[in-house]
């Protein structure tokens, strides 16, 4: 028990860190980087309960798509840090009205909340199944019970990633862009001149 609460206040100091520098840091890609690690942690957390399934979620998709694809767009993007602290002073105004107005409402919940003295009965109840870890009793739920939520789900990630596509390849002025059929189809006289150059004639 006592390597389980190291352990655990280790992955929780090093999970509000990182968490902690992502807002802090002047960087964006250090801010990705600390995104990461605060995901990671996470996962670690999850698997000390025995919630293996998150934290394996946690992991290839947080970390696995959502982390670097944010990482690959603000390299790409070459995001200009002077513009970013000209917006966030544009912006503070109406940002600390909206963080004001969350700290409210976070407040109204913590206050009117109340632990229930069974609600250990709810939290840690056994799976009826027997025989299958939490991962198998999920997906057992998942694609039974839930099958056409999840396919929804599914359809409109298909729909989001259609359009992300489309949104990236769509034709604008001044941008050169690859046209394979026509790379395909070209003749070799289109685009090589043979030449026949006397001895001593050439350049």
């Amino acid at each position: 028990m006592i390597a389980h609460g190291v352990i655990f206040y280790l992955f929780a100091i090093i999970t509000v860190f990182a968490a902690t520098m992502v807002i802090f840091s002047r960087n964006p890609v250090h801010s990705v980087l600390f995104l990461i690690l605060a995901f990671f942690n996470s996962a670690g957390l999850f698997i000390l309960i025995g919630a293996e399934f998150l934290a394996m979620i946690l992991v290839v998709v947080y970390v696995g798509a959502v982390a670097v694809l944010f990482m690959f767009v603000v390299m790409m993007l070459d995001v200009s840090l002077a513009e970013m602290r000209e917006g966030l002073l544009h912006n503070l105004p109406l940002g600390a009205a909206v963080g004001f107005i969350l700290l409210m409402e976070l407040g109204f919940v913590a206050g009117g909340w109340v632990f229930a003295p069974d609600a250990s009965n709810y939290l840690f109840a056994p799976i009826t199944t027997v025989g299958l870890t939490n991962t198998e009793a999920i997906g057992n739920i998942l694609y039974t019970h839930y099958i056409y939520y999840f396919q929804t789900a599914g359809l409109i990630l298909l729909v989001a990633m259609i359009g992300a596509i489309l949104l990236t390849h769509r034709s604008r002025p001044g941008v050169k862009k690859q046209n394979i059929s026509d790379q395909v189809s070209r003749k070799p006289s289109d685009t090589i001149q043979i030449k026949k150059v006397k001895s001593g004639e050439g350049a």
